[in-house]
């Protein structure tokens, strides 16, 4: 039975944890150094990784980056193991895929039902055991976008589209973009289902250009040239267009003659929304296909001019640094540094990448996302020991911070069909204020380039996209989210379902120490960031929480209280929105 909170209690706690914009301040560490005496033969250490994971906060700190969060489970799994091997057993893992779910989901309420497969994906990204493939395709999702607000009521369309990134998460970038490019669901978001080519009978009749300018906008190479390490190329201080309008117009007779695979290009009574779509030649356009210096024929067939098309944008070569900066944003850096950005960008390039304990990632081809990742999660800033700045690091957006509180007590009853929030409310700054695949347009959630002004970031020049969505009304509805998920106390179709309960079994043992416990809280939840003043609260919180002694039913539900006050303080407080 689920637990409600008090107005009392909510209020308090709203009104004193108010999120400010992030400004971090590293770990909170006081004490003085301990001064030790020197011993006169020191012994020799024993051989250890580079990349061996010797505490529980490095552990919390790589599995943050790698996965949605770690659980005490995770943490004690992965304790003094190297982090090449945890990442290969992540390549390893088959996908979850969510369309057989959808596709045998079945419910009276037609509104659950369209958000089926959201449902899906918020089961699979809490409890699915292929956790770096569910963080990747969150990633990629923010990349090659597509938002269900104009077609939620095609679960099976969009799950199949999700599928299709689950499949190719691990694979080659450009195989992805092939494939995505035949899926239904991004035709429909992106304006080229059907998209025709009448332009040399009236000029007026030309392609839809929705596709081919995103396509190469926000998929591929950007705006603006690149060096290999993500900054701008310059030419009189000036930057460099990558593309031009006539490019747009010339790719856009590429992407034309894709329809469904029913009776024919305009009837579609057979069709089936989860199976690619089907070139029809003669829809196809006829004339010459000119764009970034490449020349496809009038009369190649449509298949082909697809695939020439995306051969000829993959060699670009902006695709390394402009793909490595956005998915370095999504996993470990909101502003990464050229150096780090270059590190992955060539790992992209070469399509290889051997870490610093001698394991090699990749198939050596141009676009190997294995490679890619290991060079974003094993880099060497991560693991050479030294001091991370405050320029460092990823401001986890409301998604990510959700996640890793589910994952971090083992919330039982992962069943999300059951939650109202999670399925209609989520996106609402009042709510969670961010639902996978629910961005307002295919720019996403927010920009690549934000920098938040009248911050500290923004006063260093730092791009900060997750910041672009925070706001008081973001940060209230935030709190509010969280206290309802936290206390166990989110409204729910069937109350009998006590879906998504948190286990504070252990952290029960330690109410009683609020000291014990947020300490405890640090390490599984901040990885140590957590700041002294955080930990002072939650000390000076529970220690006017009395404990009552009466009954053990009484004394049971205090120490309940006090842990789910502890957790609350904790994942509301600025330090939790950073992973470093």
């Amino acid at each position: 039975m689920r637990k409600i909170v008090s107005k009392t209690l909510k209020n308090t706690l709203t009104a004193s944890l108010v999120i400010f914009l992030i400004s971090c301040g590293g770990g909170g560490n006081d004490s003085p150094p301990v001064s030790v005496a020197p011993t006169p033969i020191p012994p020799t250490p024993p051989v250890s990784s580079v990349l061996k994971l010797n505490s529980d906060q490095e552990v919390v700190s790589f599995l943050s980056k790698m996965t949605f969060g770690a659980s005490r489970g995770d943490i004690e799994g992965a304790i003094n193991r190297d982090a090449s091997e945890l990442l290969s057993e992540e390549f390893s893992k088959p996908p979850s895929y969510i369309l057989p779910f959808v596709i045998d989901y079945t419910d009276d309420n037609v509104g659950v039902q369209h958000r089926s497969y959201s449902a899906a994906f918020w089961n699979a990204m809490v409890d699915g055991d292929d956790q770096l493939r569910q963080r990747m395709v969150f990633a990629l999702s923010q990349i090659t976008v597509i938002s269900d607000l104009n077609m939620g009521d095609r679960p099976r369309m969009n799950a199949h589209y999700v599928d299709a990134l689950y499949k190719h998460a691990f694979g080659n970038y450009k195989e992805l973009l092939k494939e995505i490019t035949y899926t239904p669901a991004m035709a429909n978001f992106l304006t080229y289902y059907r998209n025709t080519d009448n332009s040399d009978q009236n000029p007026l009749q030309t392609p839809d250009e929705n596709y081919a300018r995103e396509f190469l906008q926000l998929f591929t190479v950007g705006v603006t040239e690149l060096n290999m390490d993500g900054t701008q190329k310059l030419i009189n201080g000036s930057p460099v267009e990558t593309y031009s309008n006539e490019d747009i117009v010339g790719l856009a007779r590429v992407f034309t003659g894709l329809s469904c695979g029913g009776i024919d290009f305009w009837n579609c009574e057979d069709y089936d929304e989860i199976a690619p779509l089907v070139m029809y030649q003669n829809y196809h356009s006829k004339n010459e296909k000119k764009f970034l210096g490449k020349t496809i024929g009038a009369y190649v067939d449509g298949d082909t001019a697809i695939d020439q098309a995306i051969d000829h944008i993959f060699e670009h070569p902006n695709l390394a640094p402009f793909i490595a900066t956005r998915l370095i944003q999504r996993f470990t850096a909101s502003s990464p540094t050229p150096e780090y950005t270059e590190r992955v960008a060539t790992a992209f390039e070469t399509g290889s990448y051997t870490s610093a304990d001698n394991v090699q990632f990749g198939e050596g081809v141009r676009g190997d996302l294995k490679a890619t990742l290991a060079a974003i999660l094993l880099d060497e800033k991560f693991f050479n020991g030294e001091e991370k700045l405050n320029t460092d690091g990823k401001i986890r957006e409301p998604v990510l911070k959700f996640i890793n509180w589910a994952r971090a007590f083992d919330v039982g009853n992962v069943f999300a069909e059951n939650e109202w929030a999670l399925l209609f409310h989520a996106r609402s700054d009042e709510g969670l204020g961010q639902q996978p695949f629910q961005a307002s347009s295919v720019f996403n959630f927010y920009r690549p380039g934000f920098i938040a002004p009248q911050t500290y970031s923004g006063n260093e020049g730092l791009t900060a996209p997750e910041l672009q969505t925070t706001h008081e009304g973001s940060v209230m509805g935030y709190n509010d989210w969280m206290l309802e998920y936290v206390f166990n106390s989110s409204p729910a179709r069937d109350e009998a379902i006590d879906s998504f309960a948190p286990d504070y079994s252990y952290e029960v043992t330690l109410a009683e120490t609020p000291d014990q416990l947020s300490e405890h809280l640090d390490t599984l939840l901040l990885a140590g960031l957590m700041k002294n003043t955080t930990k002072e609260r939650i000390v000076t919180i529970l220690n006017e929480m009395p404990i009552r002694s009466d009954s053990e039913e009484n004394t049971t539900k205090d120490r309940w209280n006090r842990v789910a006050v502890a957790v609350y303080v904790a994942v509301t407080s600025t330090e939790f929105s950073l992973v470093l």
